[in-house]
């Protein structure tokens, strides 16, 4: 998901989707172009996508990252990022890309969930809070822009079942936003608190083992419903992971997390 000023929103490449605004877009098997979208990718992936992919595969964190992404840190960025690997193959397939089709495709990245619209977030400055704005920007070679079916934003959401994978995505982008700014000093970003908040938004498994098998909750109150619901629910778990991000980079109040006295 981009961070969009409102400065430059007119000159972005695509056009602006309002919420009543039409697209047609069909993707099938019979198309000359099927698949030729999964190669080549520059693919970053958010928090909710590796909570899916890895709940699927059947994997911890650990492996995903050794086996399918890369930890990259852009330029001018104070916060690592995941981007899937390609594979070493002459046109860089997606990995999970097979002869019938994505091998993933109900738990497949919000990105590729939402093209060939793209989403952004529209920050707000006195709120913090992100705004989602989409794009329609099919790739030139792209055939299933000329298909017949028309969807509006909201319904091509809907049937792709993306509602979740936007909402989480928007929360982390909240979180990405603040990073604009150095929070880790002379520490760095790849120093020890850096890799705490990078385990609570990508790792669950670390993040689980660590709020209950270390002194968390002697030194934080958590109730006691959300206690038992953070030890099955990854969801939950990931959401609390961005709470506790904001408070511990940032000493930001959190409803759900209270430093004990």
């Amino acid at each position: 998901m981009k961070a969009v000023s409102s400065r430059q929103i007119d000159q972005l490449p695509g056009r602006r989707l309002q919420p009543d605004d039409t697209f047609t877009f069909r993707c099938h098997a019979d198309i000359a172009c099927f698949n030729r979208c999964c190669r080549n990718l520059n693919l970053f992936l958010y928090p909710y996508d590796v909570l899916r992919l890895t709940r699927h595969l059947g994997m911890t964190a650990d492996r995903f990252i050794e086996e399918y992404a890369d930890i990259v840190l852009r330029p001018e960025q104070f916060f690592p990022e995941l981007v899937l690997r390609m594979a070493a193959d002459a046109e860089h397939t997606c990995p999970f890309l097979t002869a019938g089709g994505c091998a993933v495709y109900r738990h497949r990245p919000d990105t590729c969930r939402t093209f060939p619209v793209e989403q952004g977030a529209l920050f707000h400055p006195e709120t913090g809070r992100a705004e989602p704005v989409f794009f329609f920007r099919p790739p030139d070679f792209c055939e299933g822009r000329h298909e017949p079916t028309t969807w509006t934003v909201p319904a091509w959401t809907r049937d792709q079942d993306a509602e979740t994978y936007h909402r989480m995505s928007r929360r982390w982008a909240e979180i990405r936003h603040l990073f604009q700014a150095d929070p880790w000093g002379a520490e760095g970003p790849e120093g020890a608190r850096a890799r705490m908040a990078f385990m609570a938004a990508y790792n669950m498994d670390r993040f689980r083992a660590f709020i209950f098998e270390s002194s968390f909750f002697k030194r934080y109150r958590v109730k006691a419903a959300l206690k038992k619901k953070l030890r099955t629910s990854d969801e939950a778990l990931l959401q609390f992971g961005f709470e506790w991000i904001r408070l511990f980079v940032w000493q930001m109040p959190s409803r759900s997390i209270r430093p004990r006295r």
